[in-house]
């Protein structure tokens, strides 16, 4: 867009590395940057677009990540080490569940920029959006796979809410760029998502991070059905051993379950013989493909 965020983080003393994906913005960004010592860079690129799973060249506004922090000298941190780099953004409205999700798998696979280490987003979503990733167990209309994977992965701070008519609003005149009756009803919200320094403990990993995604879908394709269904599913059959030994309820429902308890269980069904990742092989590659 026009650099408002950035010539706001700019003000505040940061250093910035700026994705543009359209031309007509860039000129000005390049001059801005040219009349900055060193402290404002601007790549033509599409954040949204990082990394795909494509061979050869990367035509922009695809970008590689490796590019970008090669180009702001950061250097890759262990996971628990601090935060080595902050993003600010807005998710596209379109396709906007998608591109939470896609952030989501590189995150647990520490693919992309998370190779680098634990990078805080600090991304505009819809509100809409920010209460699916906030939900609370129960409500099965809201608290979804995504929701578990969100609150386990992620310490999420709403930092603020802005109406939907600020980012429709025409610079020179002031009014409303669009009708008011197409503005949703809701807002916008400024959300700090980050990863949490204690994700990979006891058998979670990045290395298996794809399975238990799958684990936590597959229990939501049903979220009212009883957790020793979906363990039979699985074939499982000592099931009953097992939720004793976590303290989870035999009646418990798939939509009542902590995250905590998810990561648990996958962490015990790792322990045991009868699991096989081999279930969820064929699904895990059909989405990480979609995903990309």
């Amino acid at each position: 867009g026009p650099g408002i965020v950035t010539r706001s983080l700019l003000d505040a003393g940061f250093r910035v590395v700026a994705l543009e994906s359209n031309l007509n913005f860039l000129t000005d960004l390049q001059s801005l940057e040219n009349s900055l010592d060193g402290q404002f860079k601007v790549i033509h690129g599409d954040f949204f677009r990082l990394d795909p799973l494509t061979k050869g060249a990367l035509k922009p506004p695809a970008v590689s990540s490796d590019k970008i922090f090669e180009t702001m000298g950061v250097a890759a941190v262990p996971w628990r080490a601090d935060v080595p780099l902050k993003v600010f953004g807005i998710i596209p409205q379109q396709l906007e569940r998608n591109r939470i999700w896609r952030l989501l798998f590189a995150m647990y696979e520490c693919s992309s920029i998370f190779r680098y280490g634990r990078v805080e987003l600090n991304l505009f979503i819809s509100e809409k959006e920010y209460t699916v990733l906030t939900a609370k167990p129960g409500n099965s209309k809201v608290y979804q796979a995504l929701t578990v994977l969100a609150q386990l992965g992620y310490e999420i701070e709403l930092l603020h809410k802005e109406p939907w008519s600020s980012f429709a609003t025409n610079l020179k005149t002031g009014g409303l760029a669009i009708p008011k009756s197409m503005l949703p009803n809701d807002h916008l919200c400024l959300v700090r998502l980050t990863p949490q320094q204690n994700l990979f403990t006891g058998g979670l990993k990045p290395s298996n991070a794809s399975t238990f995604i799958f684990m936590v879908k597959q229990s939501f394709a049903k979220p009212k059905s009883k957790l020793t269904d979906r363990l039979n599913s699985w074939s499982l059959d000592n099931s009953d051993t097992l939720l004793k030994a976590l303290e989870i309820p035999k009646k418990a429902s798939m939509c009542n379950l902590y995250p905590e308890d998810y990561k648990r269980l996958f962490e015990a069904l790792q322990n045991s013989d009868m699991f096989a990742e081999t279930l969820f092989h064929d699904e895990v590659l059909t989405s990480t493909r979609t995903m990309n």
